[in-house]
């Protein structure tokens, strides 16, 4: 949600005769409802309200009305102007409040989270957060689904940015097009407005059709496409280009406001919008509040806009801008604070009244002294100069807090590794003996990242012609293999890489990798979702295919609640084809799930402390599930890692200053490495298989 070009912006009661002639009260009310329906979703509901969506709408609504103004007028458009006039009053509040989210930060927030929340500043200064959220809204293995990003709201204000960019271009194209269109005589009765509805309904078709496409195959990166998006705006522009032709009688007036107002109100109550957004049920929404658009004033002491224009609510419609800025980060920061996970009614209107403190002295302190700055208004360059310079204030301590992060990174990853032994500190020689001082590994912007994996496509013999499998990847061996094994499963055996393929790469092996997130191997089971189960009989099929020597899997499988460990579901149905095939099969027992993110506990709390050294007991059980497959079929070999992850009945956040978890239940790439030894040492143990490598070749 950001001003409009044309919004008027006095501060809370200010008086009406300082209002432009062109202001529409009950509009400025309007966003004032879209901002509390907005809150109130976010603090005590959790859900998608629909107001972001009213904001996208009324944004383009009351921008179309001030360019087909100016065109109809004969006045040029002065693009640059135009620009530098709307991020003058843009950016300051959002740097004031990116500056605000980045000292409660500092101060709160675990220092693995750090890095994350410094990007996030940048892609908001520079309106580019939306796509930086859709890499991530599809990304299984970013770091800490758990905890939200106290910036995550600007996606909204950074597809707003990039439609003021692109609108004032379209208005400016088509009346360059139309000036040449009406050169040809049987033309002459073409007419800006119908232009523009021709250019914006062909906009809205095509978002629309491409939004709920995408909403119904990739909803989760579509939520922030500004391609998706689109529809919204282009919405609010046929409105604004229609109104002055729609002409309701006053009963209808009534009957449309109320009506737009209860849709409104309800459409997150109604509606499960979660994952829908922002395909074809976004029409709820919008149309809701076009509704009450062109209900308009009513004149009647019983239409909504009596409410809506009321002066609390256009004093807080005023304030809404900032207000969606600021509640976003006080909720996440406060919640970080008092780890409370949803606050109640008392915590929750704490939260809303914080944010409209903050909301009201940003509008009146901010934005207001900024906009209504004489000085800037006089050349162009010096409005360019209060946006850099907005831009610096912020610009430079992102700088330079990413630059001291980067330094402390290098002087962590230089460490001597003897100081960092990791697991080896479990070893019966090393049990006894106290970890050296030193950093912990890996640094806060080297975790997010540390996964183990191999990057080559499978080709060749290991090529697949199932595109369900077009994640299959290969690790040859520079001599022929001495034995060909396949990893299946999920990112639990994908973790295991980082101990596997170098003892592969020792021996002469060949690994293929057949990996889906969130998809542990086994039969078919309707505790997985079909995606899951299609993903594991094609890799089923794949491996009774090319018949490897074995295939590598994890046979149990660990939840946060108990049970906490229980059977893979159809563990054995799925691996005894390979078994009855002459495959061998590992089976590595899982490692523990845990409700919290564990290097964040360590960093807030210190490595120490009690809550980041969960008991064994609350994390695995006894004896391991693994026992019920014994004998169960030839070939199947069973390893147990766990006591190189939790030892003495203890499962550490560290364990020789190396970081144990990179988030509440996956195995940091840098700690199962420091497992190598142990973990080849046991593989070939379970296995029988030669316990010398390879002789080079000739």
């Amino acid at each position: 949600m950001t001003e409009t070009p044309k919004a008027p912006e006095p501060g809370p009661g200010a008086a009406p005769r300082q209002r432009k002639p062109t202001f529409r009260p009950e509009v400025q009310g309007l966003r004032a409802l879209a901002v509390l329906m907005v809150v109130t979703y976010h603090v005590w509901l959790g859900r998608v309200s629909g107001g972001v969506d009213i904001f996208l709408l009324v944004s383009a609504f009351l921008l179309t009305l001030s360019f087909v103004r100016k065109a109809e007028s004969g006045k040029p458009f002065g693009l640059l102007a135009h620009w530098l006039h709307l991020f003058k009053r843009l950016l300051p509040a959002a740097v004031v409040v990116i500056l605000g989210v980045l000292a409660g930060t500092w101060l709160i927030l675990p220092q693995g989270r750090w890095p994350q929340v410094l990007d996030e500043a940048w892609a908001s200064l520079l309106y580019s957060q939306n796509w930086l959220l859709a890499d991530l809204s599809v990304d299984y293995y970013a770091q800490d689904h758990a905890g939200a990003s106290p910036l995550q709201h600007f996606w909204s204000l950074s597809i707003q940015g990039q439609v003021f960019i692109l609108w004032p271009l379209v208005f400016s194209a088509t009346a360059v097009v139309l000036a040449g269109l009406r050169r040809v005589p049987r033309l002459h009765w073409l007419t800006y407005r119908g232009l523009l509805a021709l250019v914006f309904g062909t906009v809205f078709a095509v978002s629309l059709a491409y939004s709920i496409d995408q909403t119904a195959t990739n909803q989760a990166y579509a939520y922030f496409d500004t391609r998706a998006r689109l529809w919204e705006f282009a919405l609010g522009s046929l409105l604004a280009l229609a109104l002055p032709y729609l002409k309701p009688g006053r009963v209808l007036r009534v009957a449309l406001g109320w009506v737009g107002l209860a849709a409104m109100v309800s459409c997150g109550l109604v509606l499960t919008v979660d994952r829908s957004f922002p395909g074809y049920v976004a029409l709820w929404p919008t149309l809701a509040a076009a509704a009450i658009i062109v209900a308009g004033q009513s004149g009647s002491r019983y239409g909504v806009d009596r409410l809506l224009s009321s002066r609390p609510a256009v004093a807080l419609g005023d304030n809404s801008y900032a207000l969606y800025l600021w509640h976003w980060p006080v909720l996440v920061l406060v919640l970080a604070a008092t780890g409370v996970e949803a606050p109640n009614l008392k915590q929750g209107l704490g939260i809303v009244g914080a944010s409209i403190v903050l909301a009201v002295l940003t509008t009146r302190f901010v934005e207001k002294p900024l906009r209504d700055w004489h000085w800037p208004k006089l050349r162009a360059w010096r409005t360019a100069v209060v946006i850099v310079a907005c831009g610096a204030v912020l610009a430079g301590p992102v700088a330079v807090w990413q630059t001291t992060l980067t330094a402390e990174e290098s002087a962590t990853a230089a460490q001597p590794r003897e100081l960092t032994p990791g697991a080896l500190a479990l070893t019966p020689e090393n049990e006894n003996s106290p970890a050296p001082r030193a950093r912990t590994i890996p640094g806060p912007t080297a975790l997010d990242n540390d996964w183990a994996g191999i990057d080559s496509p499978c080709a060749g013999a290991n090529a697949t012609g199932d595109p369900i499998l077009e994640g299959c990847r290969q690790e040859l061996p520079e001599e022929p293999a001495t034995r060909r094994i396949v990893v299946l499963g999920d990112s639990h055996a994908q973790q295991y890489l980082a101990a596997l393929a170098p003892v592969a790469a020792a021996r002469g092996w060949e690994l293929v990798t057949l990996l889906m997130p969130a998809c542990r191997f086994g039969a078919e089971s309707d505790t997985r979702n079909a995606e899951c189960n299609a993903y594991n009989r094609a890799s089923s099929a794949y491996v009774l295919e090319h018949r490897p020597d074995a295939v590598f899997t994890v046979a149990s499988l660990t939840h946060e609640d108990a049970p906490f460990e229980t059977e893979v579901p159809g563990y054995l149905d799925g691996v005894r084809p390979f078994a009855d095939a002459g495959i061998e099969i590992v089976g590595i027992r899982d490692n523990p799930r845990f409700t919290f993110n564990m290097p964040q506990c360590a960093q807030r709390n210190g490595a120490s402390a009690p809550a980041c050294n969960p008991s064994l007991a609350e994390s695995l059980v006894e004896p391991s599930p693994l026992e019920n497959y014994r004998g169960k079929l030839p070939g199947l070999h069973l390893m147990d890692m766990s006591d190189f992850i939790c030892a003495r009945g203890v499962c550490p956040a560290v364990v020789g200053n190396v970081y144990v978890y990179k988030d509440d239940n996956h195995l940091t790439r840098t700690y199962v490495e420091t497992m190598i030894p142990m973990f080849e040492q046991r593989l070939l143990a379970a296995t029988g298989w030669s316990l010398t490598i390879p002789p080079a070749g000739p």
